[in-house]
């Protein structure tokens, strides 16, 4: 990874941080969101300045921190701007403003430092600041046990990450990014296997990620953070969880070249993956579906990087954050969207031959286009794993029956546009790195295969015994979270919330 050359990108966070001194000092309401609202279309024209500058850049500039940060800078346009409509007349909006403008700075300087202690500051303060949103209303019981179960679970995330911080900077002898990872990619050309410390500090560093994207067991705070704001629910799920995701890309280098590492993020990644898309098929209120579509989501991408599939994990994390995104802040709409759906045909029945002919016949016509894909453009063939996870998405457009044309159709241009944001992600990424392990892709490939043999048997035979059976298990989440809750409210107890009235006195 080349080190973040450009001077436009780095000043990003200091647009939303400026806006906190005119936002704390002014009056009403109508003028405290208007330093926030300049400061949202400041960072998106910044960021646009900044792509443009590195097209004309003589050195390599980092492509992949000018992605996170046009990424961020549009969100918080966005979530600053439905904010303000959301939160119209009710109490407290100035400490929002400053938690919201603090914790963009945080995700900001997190996405575009090239230092190592300036990146982990970053995203501990980001978490901090995320609490207050969290928190935003005190007097609701939920919303204060949630915020303080992510609370816990981020502190322990912090220790782990100063552990791999102390590790990194003795192993690489110096804070910036750029000279470790050359001193991890320097061990890998000579063939000679990473040294203890760079191997604690890549186990250390998949553990923090686990416990920043709310993986399995430790995930229940952001099933029951629903009480907050929804544009705060949609910064969560878009941004900040998301973060774990940039951090495996930025240390991809290191991950490669450590296999326990890699075996971590397949493991805890594919299970929660598979248990949290079971879980999901459960829930009938919509922001619960999107919280364990996000637990699943994340779940998947830390198996996409633990397989060495970090093209594939750059697409998923732009899109994931986008759609979750937009998915939060529309509910609104959601009822309005399930009348249109109920005018709809509906879908034939499935049944489990036909899932199987629908993925044989994706998987066929992958193989058949990756050859088209591999004679065109030579050396960028996509890995076993990446075709089978493509089979199991497009799949479905050929469950179609009678429209079989339009199916294929679809597929062809789905897989097309895939195919080119992939060529793209690898000239945003700009590395080479060797693939996982066989036997990690096999299970991999194993955990992906079952769990779309399964969801499909599940809704062809809702009545069925298996689902009779895996119905009551999957509604109670498994029962992991239990767990993790009597563990941590017996050495750490919450704080009971302040009553309503103690937040009236605060109109700003």
């Amino acid at each position: 990874m080349s080190s973040p050359l450009f001077p436009l990108a780095p000043l990003l966070p200091w647009v939303y941080a400026l806006a906190l001194l005119p936002a704390a000092f002014l009056a009403s309401p109508g003028q405290f969101w208007r330093p926030a609202r300049v400061a949202g279309y400041l960072g998106v024209l910044l960021v646009l300045a900044a792509w443009l500058q590195a097209v004309f850049e003589t050195q390599h500039p980092d492509r992949l921190g000018l992605a996170m940060a046009g990424l961020v800078s549009l969100l918080a346009l966005v979530i600053i701007e439905y904010s303000q409509r959301y939160l119209e007349g009710e109490p407290g909006q100035r400490r929002y403003v400053l938690a919201l403008l603090a914790t963009l700075a945080a995700v900001a300087t997190v996405v575009t430092s090239g230092n190592l202690l300036l990146l982990a500051g970053a995203w501990v303060l980001s978490s901090l600041c995320l609490h207050q949103l969290l928190t935003f209303y005190r007097e609701r019981p939920q919303a204060v046990v949630a915020a303080h179960k992510k609370f816990i679970a981020s502190r322990l995330a912090d220790v782990s990450l100063l552990l791999a911080i102390l590790l990194l900077v003795q192993a690489g002898g110096s804070s910036k990014l750029s000279l470790i990872l050359a001193a991890v990619e320097a061990q890998v050309q000579a063939g000679s296997p990473l040294g203890w410390e760079l191997q604690g500090a890549a186990l250390l560093l998949a553990l923090t990620v686990i416990l920043k994207s709310a993986q399995l067991p430790v995930h229940g705070w952001l099933i029951q953070v629903m009480e907050a704001p929804t544009p705060v629910s949609a910064l969560l799920h878009a941004g900040v969880v998301n973060l774990g995701g940039f951090v495996l890309l930025r240390f991809a280098p290191l991950f490669s070249a450590a296999v326990p590492a890699q075996s971590l993020l397949v493991l805890v990644g594919g299970l929660t993956a598979v248990l949290a898309a079971l879980v999901m098929m459960t829930r009938i209120s919509i922001k619960v579906r999107l919280a364990w579509s996000t637990c699943a989501q994340m779940g998947l991408m830390l198996l996409e990087c633990g397989l060495g599939l970090y093209e594939l994990a750059l697409v998923h994390l732009l899109a994931h954050s986008l759609y979750k995104a937009h998915a939060f802040l529309a509910a609104g709409e959601t009822v309005a969207h399930a009348r249109q759906q109920a005018l709809q045909p509906q879908a034939p029945a499935l049944d489990l031959a036909g899932l199987l002919r629908a993925l044989l016949v994706a998987a066929l016509m992958l193989i058949l286009l990756q050859g088209l894909w591999a004679w065109l453009l030579p050396g960028h063939e996509l890995p076993l794993v990446a075709l089978t996870l493509l089979a199991i998405g497009l799949a479905p457009w050929c469950l179609r029956r009678g429209q079989w044309a339009h199916g294929l159709l679809m597929f062809g241009l789905l897989l097309g546009a895939y195919l080119l944001w992939h060529q793209a992600a690898g000239w945003i990424l700009d590395q080479h790195l060797a693939e996982a392990p066989l036997p990690l892709a096999l299970l991999a490939m194993g955990l992906l295969v079952g769990l779309y043999l399964l969801q499909g048997l599940l809704l062809a035979r809702p009545r069925g015994a298996l689902a009779q059976r895996l119905y009551p298990l999957a509604f109670a989440g498994f029962y992991l979270d239990e767990h993790f809750i009597r563990l941590t409210f017996r050495l750490w107890p919450a704080h009971a919330p302040q009553p309503l009235s103690a937040t009236l006195g605060d109109h700003s």
